[in-house]
């Protein structure tokens, strides 16, 4: 028996497909019980639990072979890194108590730095607290997901311009697909050769970095319409984030985050990682994800025009 947390996400139902399709036996934990769902449909046992509940968690791996887990960022906590810490914690201390032979952390680039990176650091706290359980222990650490400029497409598609927190605009940086991430996961799962060192740390990104331009383009070309890419004043970051929904303790972990990435912090650990590559281009990702995001913005219009009436 497999158990991913977080299994209603854009990587944990990869890898629970995956794994079923491989006629393993998943147990799928999600928040609610209205994700679940379609993970029932693919024959999983659905539980539901909170990574803050240490008994929840506890309950959730008994018995299991194998745990992938995921511990995200809390968008919506007023303080995300006490309450990300915080459940990190309570995970930790139900694999301690009742460890499982194997445990799958997704975690970060960047994840080697315990300070000035922002989010990252939350990653490398994760990793180091995982280190305390006596299991086969790998990590898995991706670049930055693909699917997150579907953040900003609306704003973008309505101005024309990409407003870049990466910088310079032409400077490349690495990004991956959920989708490979996920299907990464659930082979590293099913591989049973013993590991050559502890914990096994694995990157992984597209064969190809990208940079801000070409985002842009990718975008203007799937759209039919020009996108320009502009760098924001780093002044203006803060308010940009927070007028995005984030609040202001999350917005500087972005904004920390980002200076990282500008200066070159966040990157492959060569010395720890084995290094994969995932197939998925940016422009299919892309596009996958436009219609997705034309909809809500076309449903959110229409409603705010009834509102009006």
């Amino acid at each position: 028996m497999f158990v991913i947390f977080g299994a209603a996400g854009n990587v944990g139902k990869v890898t629970a497909t995956v794994l079923r399709k491989a006629g393993q036996d998943v147990r799928a934990v999600v928040r609610s019980e209205k994700q679940g769902g379609p993970l029932a449909a693919l024959g999983c046992e659905v539980r539901v639990a909170d990574l803050h509940d240490t008994q929840a968690v506890a309950r959730a791996i008994e018995g299991t072979y194998g745990v992938q887990i995921v511990c995200p960022v809390p968008r919506g906590d007023d303080d995300p890194a006490a309450a990300m810490r915080a459940m990190i914690d309570s995970s930790v201390a139900a694999l301690r108590d009742a460890p499982p032979p194997r445990v799958l952390a997704l975690s970060d680039y960047g994840a080697e730095h315990a300070r000035g990176t922002g989010i990252t650091t939350l990653f490398h706290y994760l990793e180091t607290r995982l280190q305390t359980v006596d299991t086969q222990l790998t990590f898995l650490r991706a670049a930055e997901h693909m699917h997150n400029w579907g953040r900003t497409l609306p704003n973008m598609l309505a101005s024309g311009v990409l407003h870049s927190l990466h910088q310079p605009l032409d400077k490349l940086f690495p990004t991956v697909a959920a989708r490979d991430v996920g299907l990464l996961a659930a082979e590293l799962l099913l591989d049973a050769t013993p590991p050559q060192v502890s914990p096994r740390v694995v990157s992984i990104e597209s064969d190809q970095r990208v940079n801000a331009l070409d985002v842009a383009r990718t975008i203007g070309e799937l759209t039919d319409r020009r996108i320009v890419a502009r760098e924001a004043p780093h002044e203006e970051w803060a308010a940009m984030l927070q007028a995005a929904g984030l609040g202001e303790r999350h917005a500087r972990l972005i904004i920390e985050l980002c200076d990282a990435h500008n200066a070159g912090l966040i990157d492959v650990d060569s010395a720890l990682s084995e290094r994969r590559f995932g197939t998925t281009t940016l422009a299919e990702e892309l596009a996958a994800i436009l219609p997705r995001v034309t909809a809500a913005t076309a449903a959110a219009a229409a409603a705010a025009a009834g509102d009006a009436r």
